[in-house]
């Protein structure tokens, strides 16, 4: 008997559905059937069907006489399933790779519950991803098995069929079936979760529910949309002959009243004409089963009112935008002219010399470089008043103690910005924030750069892609010092960024605490004992960057359960995403499922990066910038390099991390496996490749970068540059040369 049946109802998706069936049965996990159901479709999805059952038999297909709709067409497949679980698969969707694996572990670790909600992606047909907005709800219950009535914020999820398995003796048991209709997930999702005695959940996006660009069936324009009635009508009948099921008529009541106002209110869903019996109707229905004693919402009451109050809101409110947007344009005009004739006050003003602002990572927090720099001048300059600048007072509230700051934008921002002399930051400023004479604008960057940058991205399309090179640049005007940790770097931003400003061969502030933690041994314990990793663990920190060629930047090259898996006793896996994926879809697509179990620790939310590569023995990364900062604790790197032709020919790289790697290349999964398993990750090859290239891209780093850049260039004080790293050999000449 397979763990799940897969029931996949097919009509007019002959070019999606080799897609589906596909990231069906090449999922790692294959104890499944397939039952797919062609639903009487008149273009070639039937011998599609007929052709995957001939070479794998476990697929089903069932060929229905006449076309009987969604519904019943799933109803064809019920009989015919033999697994434990029931997934109702729709033909232009497909599963994510692994989801089959993490649906049957969470379905052994929650003892069988009757229904497994996870989570999905709505993937567009331009190409755009989006993670479910309501994923915390998964992640918020992820801890224990409930009922519905324990937790009903389950039931604001999408109500539809596809986002859950079922148990199917609980089916068979209780007797559900799909209606007839337009909204058949209706009347079959209601009664499954109000019934079932055991509800479990799964934080992974395990489907991408395609977006088509001429909308799904309940997105056109048609009378059939008057379904819903008769779908509620069966939810409360249902209801009605469950007596312990009773409390919820009040919350069945309303959301089938916002679900039919939803419906009347989006222009393209009912025929005008239609309109006026459509409210009636739902005005009738939610009368018939209004329930005693319970007080209508104020947004429902129109319901009681009739269509032409209703008419008359939706156009009060219609008015009622236009007349906000028309007085907020006044407003906006007024405040800008208010805000010039202030500006044109205060520029008259003298700089305070002892004004610094900072910001980091797009106004974010207390963070990378100029968080080290801050800290250095609390010490040394404490004269010197330092403010950050944060996008929001979320964000202020995470503040450490004692910070001073001022939200992007806000009055509190314009008043410093425009008195300091000292602006600090690893991003630009916005393009409002005028340079004045006397300012002194530090600009520390992210890293060191392997991949192309400013001007240099204008060769590359693809990766400059909603890049404005010339407003960067223009930006970029106002730096008067670059910071450098190497003769790379100063090469490289002189040439991505023609501009005005001077190096600085100061080394990378944040790069400081690893300078100093070299050779220290109980460095990131505090990261270790947060996250409970055992004493004595080899930490193993797997970092992937972007990827330019690829819609959304997210391109899965390893597997991290597979690694954590390989990696064995005495191991601990922990993953750290781009920031730019951090709250996009990849970390839904089993990363923090992986962290919950315990398998890994997913460290992408860590504020400070310092911390988490101070915890590690090894770091395992494509072509991520973090590996120039982590040479700077002599510990081994290993290089994932197997797209590396890709990667450098859609976003471009200054040299050749395979040829001038800090470690080991592996250029598949299983070289990267045998890497770590063999040791060889360690060994005095290793070590040679790390030598050579600390020496190449750690040579300003000392340990007193921030020091160095409060004392020389706030201060104006001299302090030696930087010795040659300690036991390396010098720059080699082809750094005086940029690569192409």
């Amino acid at each position: 008997m397979p763990r799940f049946s897969v029931i996949i109802p097919c009509y007019k998706v002959q070019g999606f559905l080799r897609e589906c069936l596909d990231s069906v049965l090449e999922q790692s996990y294959r104890d499944i059937e397939v039952i797919a159901v062609d639903d009487r479709s008149p273009d070639g999805c039937g011998a599609i069907l007929d052709a995957y059952a001939a070479r794998d038999d476990r697929v089903r297909v069932l060929h229905l006489p006449e076309n009987v709709g969604l519904g019943r067409a799933r109803n064809a497949g019920l009989p015919h399933a033999r697994g434990d679980y029931l997934f109702f698969l729709d033909s232009d969707d497909t599963l994510t790779p692994g989801a089959l694996r993490a649906l049957a572990d969470r379905l052994a670790e929650t003892a069988e519950p009757d229904v497994l909600v996870f989570d999905y992606a709505r993937t567009y047909w331009w190409g755009g991803t989006r993670r479910n907005v309501l994923a915390h709800v998964l992640a918020e219950s992820a801890g224990s098995v409930f009922t519905a009535a324990e937790r009903p914020e389950i039931l604001d999820l999408l109500m539809v069929v596809w986002n859950k398995v079922y148990r199917r003796d609980y089916v068979e048991r209780e007797g559900f079936a799909f209606p007839p209709g337009y909204y058949e997930d209706t009347p079959w999702t209601f009664p499954v979760l109000l019934s079932a005695g055991r509800i479990a959940t799964l934080d992974r996006i395990c489907l991408n529910y395609r977006q088509r660009r001429q909308g799904n069936i309940l997105s056109t324009t048609s009378r059939k949309h008057f379904d819903v009635h008769a779908q509620y009508e069966r939810v409360f009948a249902y209801v009605a002959d469950r007596p312990e099921l009773a409390s919820w008529r009040p919350f069945l009541h309303a959301k089938m009243g916002e679900h039919c106002l939803d419906i009347l209110g989006k222009p393209d869903r009912l025929p005008p004409s239609d309109k006026a019996e459509f409210f009636r109707r739902t005005a009738e229905l939610f009368r018939t089963h209004r329930p005693e004693g319970v007080r209508t919402p104020p947004e429902l009451r129109v319901l009681e009112r009739g269509y032409p109050a209703y008419v008359a809101r939706s156009q009060g409110a219609r008015a009622g935008r236009a007349l906000a947007r028309r007085a907020g344009r006044v407003r906006t005009a007024a405040a800008g002219r208010a805000h010039r004739a202030s500006a044109a006050l205060r520029s008259r003003l003298p700089l305070d010399p002892d004004l610094a602002v900072y910001s980091a990572f797009s106004h974010r927090g207390v963070l990378g470089d100029p968080a080290a720099i801050h800290r250095e001048a609390r010490r040394i300059a404490p004269h010197l008043r330092g403010v950050w600048v944060v996008r929001d007072e979320e964000l202020a509230a995470g503040l450490p103690p004692d910070t001073e700051h001022v939200v992007l934008g806000s009055a509190a921002y314009r008043r410093v910005t425009e008195r300091a002399t000292f602006f600090v930051n690893n991003v630009n400023w916005p393009g409002t924030l005028r340079k004045r004479p006397g300012s002194v604008h530090i600009h520390t960057h992210q890293g060191t750069p392997l991949k192309y940058m400013g001007v240099d991205l204008l060769g590359k399309p693809g990766a400059r892609h909603g890049l404005d090179v010339p407003q960067m640049l223009r930006r970029a005007d106002r730096w008067d010092h670059s910071l450098v940790a190497n003769l790379h770097s100063e090469l490289v931003w002189e040439r991505a960024y023609p501009c005005h400003f001077a190096s600085a061969r100061t080394g990378s502030p944040r790069n400081d605490v690893l300078v100093r933690a070299r050779g220290d041994q109980a460095a990131g314990e505090g990261f270790r004992l947060r996250h409970g990793i055992p004493a004595g663990h080899t930490v193993v920190l797997y970092a992937p960057t972007r990827r330019d060629y690829r819609r959304g930047g997210h391109v899965d090259r390893i597997d991290p359960a597979r690694l954590a898996a390989d990696l064995g006793e005495g191991h601990t896996l922990v993953v750290r995403l781009h920031p730019s994926l951090a709250s996009g879809p990849a970390r839904g697509l089993g990363l923090s499922e992986l962290h919950r179990r315990g398998v890994l620790v997913d460290a992408t939310d860590e504020p400070h990066v310092e911390d988490v590569l101070l915890a590690a023995d090894v770091l395992v990364t494509d072509y991520s910038a973090l590996m120039f900062d982590y040479a700077n604790l002599d510990r081994p790197i290993v290089v994932h390099a197997d797209d590396w032709a890709a990667y450098a020919a859609s976003r471009g790289a200054y040299f050749d991390i395979t040829a001038e790697p800090p470690g080991h290349v592996a250029r598949s999964y299983r070289e990267l496996a045998w890497l770590l398993a063999s040791g060889t990750w360690r060994d005095a090859e290793a070590a040679r490749l790390r030598s050579v290239f600390r020496s190449r891209f750690c040579a300003f780093d000392d340990g007193r970068a921030a020091e160095r850049v409060v004392r020389t260039l706030m201060l104006g004080e001299d302090m030696p540059e930087p010795a040659p790293v300690p036991g390396a050999r010098a720059a080699s000449g082809r750094d005086l040369l940029p690569s192409s």
